[in-house]
């Protein structure tokens, strides 16, 4: 369904016209709307996509560390701080295409700070070529995958006094400030709108009942044959159930509490203990999944209906159903089952850790003097297998 928000008309439906030959079609997310779906999709059908005139310049399926340079944010704890030269390699893809229509994408544009950073990635990127594209799904559904994907950028707080910092305590920017300037939707597609102009920012409503519709509204804008853009499956990027989410946020509390190098949690945690169980474990039926709390169900459907209101005042195109934004989901049925780690997740996990540490050995270490291992405090060992996988971080 189109809503043209420039006249009041009743909502109409039909074919999309794609966008004119030329186009950069830039997608800024925000998190969790299905971003790494449809970055996976385009990235895998990006020869394809270039028979039918349209590039996907980046040479990766998120090209991260670019766009984090782009809106001057750091990169996820322990990760490769993000340099200029990262958004300047993209901005040499971008340009090497030429006159041909191009499609980039990327939900950290949505944390670009202000209408001086959003200007300078505009024009960069091609001016009055560019076309935002701004995906949106209800609050209800995007908080507790954003509370996890948190967890696993080292956060220690729980679901619940989470969601009171976000919903209840003023000025809901502890602990973590970029939620609201990502998922403040109406702010956010007012920010890029005020700089681009309405007439080039798209806002599309994900439907979660409709497996495709993201592609098929991708492929139109684009003026791609349908069915060309496929999901990819992609262990790694699943969400993680309650019980392994609580594992990692103790596990985090202990990683702060002995000041380890932030470079371990990248190295050892993330990518070595958290990827390997995403990829190895796949939840069962009988797994409990993050569950939001009605009184926080109700809050985010009478935001999401705030917002949407707001867009449809702003002249911007919007694709789907707003009222989607404020529906209240049908409260789950009540589970007895307790989130409990399996032993096989468990042995992943830790399995992943020593993997990602043996995969950074260190050469050249003194044998120790004075003291074996068995008379060495398990806290203290843990100390100095971190210091040995630091050097060698830094070595490569």
């Amino acid at each position: 369904m189109e809503t043209d928000c420039t006249r009041d008309e009743v909502p109409v439906t039909g074919a999309l016209t794609p966008l004119p030959a030329g186009t950069r079609l830039l997608h800024i997310g925000p998190h969790k709307t299905g971003t790494t779906s449809i970055q996976g999709a385009l990235f895998a059908a990006k020869e394809e996509m270039a028979r039918h005139g349209v590039d996907f310049p980046a040479t990766t399926r998120h090209p991260m560390e670019a766009v984090l340079a782009a809106c001057a944010r750091p990169g996820m704890m322990g990760n490769t701080e993000p340099t200029e030269r990262h958004w300047e390699r993209l901005l040499d893809q971008v340009h090497a295409t030429g006159g041909r229509t191009s499609v980039i994408s990327s939900e950290f544009f949505a944390d670009a700070p202000d209408d001086e950073t959003i200007g300078r990635i505009v024009e960069q990127l091609g001016g009055d070529r560019v076309h935002v594209l701004v995906t949106l799904r209800p609050l209800a559904r995007i908080m507790p995958s954003q509370w996890q994907q948190y967890v696993q950028n080292g956060l220690r707080m729980g679901y619940e006094d989470w969601l009171r910092h976000m919903l209840k305590k003023p000025p809901y920017e502890k602990p973590n400030p970029s939620f609201w300037r990502r998922h403040r939707h109406d702010r956010l597609v007012e920010r890029w709108a005020r700089v681009a102009g309405p007439e080039r920012v798209t806002v599309v409503v994900v439907d979660d009942r409709d497996k495709g519709g993201l592609m098929r509204t991708f492929e139109a804008l684009l003026g791609l044959p349908a069915d060309l853009l496929q999901p990819v499956p992609d262990t790694a990027n699943r969400s993680l159930t309650l019980a392994e989410t609580e594992m990692l946020r103790n596990l985090n509390k202990e990683f702060r509490a002995s000041e380890l190098p932030e470079e371990l949690y990248s190295q050892l945690v993330r990518y070595g203990a958290v990827m390997h169980m995403k990829n190895a474990c796949t939840p069962g039926p009988d797994d409990v999944k993050i569950s939001t709390p009605q009184w926080a169900v109700e809050a985010a459907a009478e935001i999401g209906a705030e917002m949407a209101g707001r867009i449809g005042t702003m002249g911007v195109r919007v694709l789907g159903d707003p009222t989607l934004l404020s529906a209240v989901p049908k409260p789950p049925e009540r589970t007895a089952a307790k989130p409990v780690i399996a032993p096989e997740v468990a042995a992943h996990a830790l399995y992943g850790a020593l993997a990602a540490a043996a995969a950074a050995p260190i050469r050249h270490t003194a044998s120790a003097k004075t003291r074996t291992v068995h008379q060495t405090s398990s806290k203290e060992l843990v100390k100095v297998l971190c210091h040995r996988c630091l050097k060698r971080l830094r070595r490569r």
